[in-house]
């Protein structure tokens, strides 16, 4: 499936890179990277990256801003579903590549590379351009380190292989990027943030059952000066409270009126809640958009239950 990818964007001129709503950095860097090593490959093609950008991964790199779309091929990456793709519609298109490591939802047509087991897209398109003419240099890989480390959670999930630790090796050896650099590019925050993060610790719900929560609306992140989206990705740094098995943060977005529900689990499998509730992801990390407070309740209420049918047959 590599080389049927690698063949049909030679046939294209005009190709746009998308990924899902919600930015996170395997989507931004997978996109990035795409359309980078197309750029790369095929100097005389034109390749844009689209999508809603985000205040907080604006040091990793910038999307492009296009109208016509006539005649193009579409590769969406890390988008299990439709109506995530973050702005493109399929059907505007000749032709369509799915690029993806999360669970089966919808079929886009066309090529659709899915797999599920990776612990990024990103790592998979590592293999891709290493199986293919792709070309590469130290800035796609850079990009391509920066989006697997952060979707592994830094090599901590057990999606992490040893195959993962060949193929960054091979990557680190050949293009001999600045480890320290790139984390800073992802980890390094404004003291509004550390300060908002204390906020959650003070203020999130537990349940009996080990869910822990917190809604976190337009008024407080005007209070701390942050943007919605970082105030949702703060939900990888409460990964190792004893008490808690299932944690989720309920973010108002004012601006397009819904909140953004953002959930992790160290216990029962979470991404079928999710899909249950306009959302989706993986076993283990999963999100919904839904438009009321209320709305993002009812998930907490099956998440709930979820960890006390867990719970009981843990015991």
């Amino acid at each position: 499936m590599y080389n049927e990818i690698y063949e049909k964007i030679k046939e294209y001129e005009t190709i746009v890179v998308a990924r899902h709503i919600g930015v996170d950095p395997d989507a931004l860097c997978s996109q990035l990277a795409m359309r980078e090593s197309i750029r790369l490959t095929f100097p005389e093609k034109k390749v844009y990256a689209i999508g809603t950008g985000s205040q907080k991964f604006l040091q990793i790199g910038k999307l492009d801003k296009i109208e016509n779309f006539a005649d193009a091929l579409l590769i969406v990456c890390d988008t299990p579903d439709l109506k995530r793709i973050d702005g493109a519609k399929p059907e505007n298109y000749k032709f369509t590549i799915k690029i993806d490591h999360h669970p089966f939802i919808d079929s886009f047509g066309g090529i659709e590379l899915i797999e599920d087991d990776k612990t990024s897209t990103c790592e998979i398109i590592m293999k891709l351009i290493e199986d293919t003419p792709l070309k590469c240099n130290k800035e796609i890989a850079e990009y391509l380190y920066m989006g697997l480390a952060s979707d592994s959670n830094r090599f901590l999930f057990n999606s992490t292989t040893a195959k993962t630790f060949k193929i960054v090796a091979d990557y680190m050896y050949k293009y001999n990027f600045n480890l320290e650099e790139l984390y800073n590019k992802l980890y390094l925050r404004p003291l509004s943030e550390v300060r908002l993060e204390g906020y959650i610790s003070l203020n999130m719900k537990v349940t009996e059952n080990g869910l822990g929560y917190i809604v976190i609306t337009d008024d407080i992140i005007k209070e701390y000066g942050v943007d919605s989206a970082s105030a949702g990705n703060m939900i990888n740094d409460f990964n190792y409270i004893k008490e808690v098995l299932v944690w989720a943060t309920i973010t108002e977005d004012k601006k397009n009126k819904l909140y953004r529900v953002s959930i992790r689990s160290r216990g029962p499998k979470i991404n079928k809640i999710a899909e249950a509730h306009n959302g989706g992801g993986h076993s283990m990390a999963s999100g919904a958009r839904v438009q009321t407070v209320a709305d993002a309740l009812f998930i907490m209420k099956d998440l709930d239950e979820e960890l006390k049918k867990y719970n009981k047959e843990v015991e």
